[in-house]
């Protein structure tokens, strides 16, 4: 009898230690399954470190110095809103159907296994790029300190590589362990970089100047770029969706981690429901508060440096480190940048463990080589890690380049990656709903439901579709100073990734003559069954337990629990 992916009998011998799971490993070449070993405070904590990253602390400044704080604050607000109907999409059909492939598994069902085999690599590419750019983010925090001249950034991305690497293989449970208080740790430091920004913005601290908005008003709220005038100002800001996209990629990541996660069926929704309070508190509000602290034209911003500029670590690669020196508080920049290194740590980590399980899921649907889709006795997919590992080995291009420019290309790159998978997924729940509507299923049988439904579907997918063409306007517009210099380098990061993906789809196709997915024929319940009696097992154990040990754990379920 064929093996489903989701078996109540394999994921109980696994975590109970059975002799038959044990004699597994890397060793026997049926040894594919995961543990669900991540507890719903792990997931919606890694959901959290997703939305805390490179893109909101470091990213901010390069949109800040090219565009202006009222740009960001538009863009990043509006992005926030395109980033929550993809999510509510995604939470639909993970809520209904906790495949262990994740989104990939659901276009594949939905819509076409060519979409499915597409989605999967270009989510792997994304992640893969993802690892050395957090890892370039990291020689550039430090740089801070210690400028490159003195020591090889080389030196900080492998000690970075090794402890990443490491947590990685030490198995989902460590993992998310790990991952779960680093990432209060996150919380904890983003929630008081809003707290301190809004005393600064008042005048409270040591300068006692109160700054309000003075900078929306000197230098100015709106920058140039390209040219000047009002459509100088709409190109800066239309500059902005690259970062602000950038900033939000990997709050989806809640659709990998359904495959080991406890009770999907009310962790996943839970974690998709507060995001948009996540979106709203630690991103529009701390941007809108640094654009008040920090001018655009600030010499302490790096990316506002000149290449010539020679004291590159006399510059903050994120711009709440110059909100504080700017505001002469001594010390705390330090303590801060620390903060923001450990922080690009954490997205490291997360992302080359998203990066192991998208091929992993890719190999078990047969899309990927077979030896990808082995575990070791533990659940760690071994050969899977060591690919996305190897491939992160891209981070040592900082050797020989500028940090800056680096990350400028690791960002356009993952960004082109990470819009083609928000579009993929709001495709696959167009599909979905299409398929439940002429299946009879109706709406009071989904475990959650997208607010705003198809309709917001459409509309996010048509605003993806036109930032990914228009994102890196500016490659096709010479400024008077490069004038018939053409920008080939910012081009093929920009755009590579959509003749790839439209290739991938066509080459599928072709090679396998795969067909869509009529909505009569798509497969809504494979599985189902399965999960039904694993969530009703789960909860039947987790009542006893809770029965057990009523009064113990109070504290954590009265005052801590309901924020994550």
């Amino acid at each position: 009898m064929e093996k489903s992916e989701y078996t109540q009998n394999t994921v109980t011998k696994t975590l109970s230690g059975d002799p038959e799971i044990q004699r597994g490993g890397l060793n026997d070449p049926n040894h594919v399954e995961l543990t669900r070993a991540l507890k719903a405070r792990h997931i919606t904590m890694i959901a959290i470190g997703g939305a805390i990253g490179t893109g909101l602390i470091i990213g901010t400044g390069e949109a800040l110095a090219k565009a202006g704080p009222g740009s960001i604050l538009i863009s990043y607000a509006w992005v926030g809103f395109i980033v929550y109907l993809v999510m509510c999409a995604l939470g639909e059909m993970a809520a209904w159907l906790p495949l262990p492939s994740g989104f990939t598994g659901y276009a594949v069902r939905f819509v076409d296994p060519a979409l499915g085999f597409t989605l999967g690599w270009t989510y792997w590419f994304k992640y893969i790029i993802l690892s050395p750019n957090q890892m370039t983010a990291g020689a550039l925090v430090i740089s801070y300190w210690i400028p490159a001249e003195k020591i090889n950034p080389g030196v900080w991305i492998t000690i970075f590589l090794v402890l990443v690497v490491a947590i990685n293989y030490f198995g989902v449970k460590f993992f998310g362990e790990f991952e779960f208080w680093l990432s209060s740790f996150k919380v904890i430091v983003i929630l008081g970089i809003i707290l301190l920004s809004f005393i600064l913005m008042l005048g409270g601290g040591p300068d006692h100047d109160r700054k309000g908005f003075r900078y929306w008003k000197n230098p100015g709220a709106f920058n140039h770029y390209v040219m000047e005038g009002p459509s100088g100002r709409f190109l800066a800001f239309w500059s902005t969706m690259v970062s602000a996209t950038f900033a939000y990629l990997g709050t989806e990541l809640v659709g990998v981690t359904v495959g080991e996660a406890q009770n999907p069926r009310k962790t996943i929704p839970k974690a998709i429901k507060l995001t948009f309070y996540r979106i709203l508190v630690f991103y529009v509000l701390s941007v809108l508060l640094v654009g008040t602290l920090v001018p655009y034209n600030s010499p302490k911003l790096l990316f506002a440096l000149g290449d010539g500029n020679k004291a590159k670590g006399s510059a903050a690669a994120s711009p709440f480190v110059v909100a504080i020196e700017l505001a002469n508080i001594p010390i705390l920049s330090h303590i801060l940048n620390a903060c923001i290194l450990l922080f690009v740590f954490s997205a490291a980590n997360s992302d080359l463990y998203i990066a192991t399980r998208t091929i992993y899921g890719l190999a078990r649907e047969g899309k990927a080589p077979k030896i990808f889709a082995r575990t070791d006795a533990r659940g760690v997919p071994v050969p899977a890690l060591a690919i996305s590992s190897l491939i992160a080995l891209l981070a040592y291009m900082n050797v020989s380049g500028d940090s800056r420019v680096v990350f400028k290309y690791f960002v356009n790159l993952v960004t082109i990656f990470g819009l083609l998978t928000w579009i993929s997924i709001l495709v696959t729940h167009i599909y979905f709903v299409r398929a439940r509507k002429a299946q009879g299923v109706p709406e009071s049988e989904l475990a959650y439901k997208a607010p705003f439904g198809v309709a917001g579907s459409y509309f996010a997918l048509g605003f993806c579709i036109l930032i990914s063409l228009t994102k890196n306007y500016d490659v096709f517009i010479h400024k008077p100073a490069t004038y018939g210099n053409f920008d080939y380098k910012n081009f093929i990061t920009a755009y590579l990734g959509i003749p790839l993906y439209l290739i991938m789809i066509a080459g599928y196709k072709i090679v396998t003559k795969s067909k869509g997915v009529h909505p009569l024929e798509a497969d809504l319940f494979s599985g189902k069954d399965e999960i039904d009696r694993e969530e009703a097992a789960y909860l039947a154990a987790k009542e006893a337990d809770a029965e057990r040990n009523k009064d113990s754990g109070w504290f954590y379920r009265k005052f801590v629990s309901w924020l994550f």
